[in-house]
């Protein structure tokens, strides 16, 4: 069984069958909402909506680690977690799916890793590639196999949240080397290395970041919401072929 984690735009996965839901608890608190298993194209998955099912909580406020290791609880074999994005890099542009393969963190205050505390001992994990090499492939394959694009690889930058960032913010994370901009990244993906858990990202490309495109004198709310509900049909479409036993 496979997990995913919607984000904005996904806060109900409605192409799920037979749902029921499962109010978890763990030693962090509780997790955004109740776990809601189903069945993704006859495929067993379990999904979180990461900012609540009424998408009540800002990207700084997510209990992280609950989430987490509420999912490590169930043993699911792998976690595809779904994100909004803004695109840095030109070819990014509104409406891209995008599998990144990097991770730059601004985030700052958030719980960040399991192991602090009295008596537990400094654990270093190795975070070299941030994201699952077989869950990415998994997710490039089922994209070519529904006839959907999708870019192979980018730099995620997470900020901090939950304003949007200045122009010359996007002209210091391009420089950086960035190439999309999010605020729910990290430490989501950290946390699941730490916890030994296969993970990957679908990012949605719903803006031109700060300064670029169609964002270079301000970002219009009202047209991320309607690029945000078309691509995530797309997404959705690319998940229910990626949560295949055969896939």
């Amino acid at each position: 069984m496979f997990a995913i984690i919607g984000g904005s735009g996904l806060v109900k996965l409605s192409a799920l069958e037979a749902p029921r839901r499962r109010v978890m608890r763990t030693p962090y608190g509780e997790p955004s909402g109740a776990l809601t298993f189903g069945l993704l194209a006859g495929s067993e998955v379990v999904f979180l909506a990461r900012h609540g099912y009424g998408h009540t909580i800002a990207p700084h406020e997510i209990n992280y680690r609950a989430n987490t290791w509420a999912l490590k609880e169930l043993d699911v074999e792998g976690v595809f977690a779904l994100a909004s994005a803004g695109g840095i890099r030109d070819d990014l542009g509104p409406g891209t799916l995008v599998v990144p393969d990097q991770i730059i963190d601004y985030t700052h205050s958030r719980k960040s890793t399991f192991f602090e505390g009295s008596g537990t001992p400094v654990t270093h994990v190795d975070f070299t590639q941030p994201y699952s090499a077989k869950l990415r492939e998994r997710l490039l394959k089922a994209a070519r196999d529904v006839g959907e694009s999708l870019v192979d690889g980018a730099v995620y930058g997470c900020v901090q949240g939950p304003r949007l960032e200045t122009a010359a913010e996007i002209n210091r994370l391009q420089r950086d080397g960035a190439d999309l901009v999010g605020m729910t990244g990290m430490p989501e993906a950290v946390l699941a290395r730490e916890l030994e858990l296969e993970y990957a990202s679908l990012a949605v490309v719903v803006n031109h970041a700060a300064g670029r495109g169609s964002s270079r004198h301000r970002i219009e709310m009202s047209e991320l919401e309607e690029v945000l509900g078309e691509t995530m049909v797309r997404a959705v479409r690319i998940l229910e072929v990626s949560v295949r036993k055969s896939a």
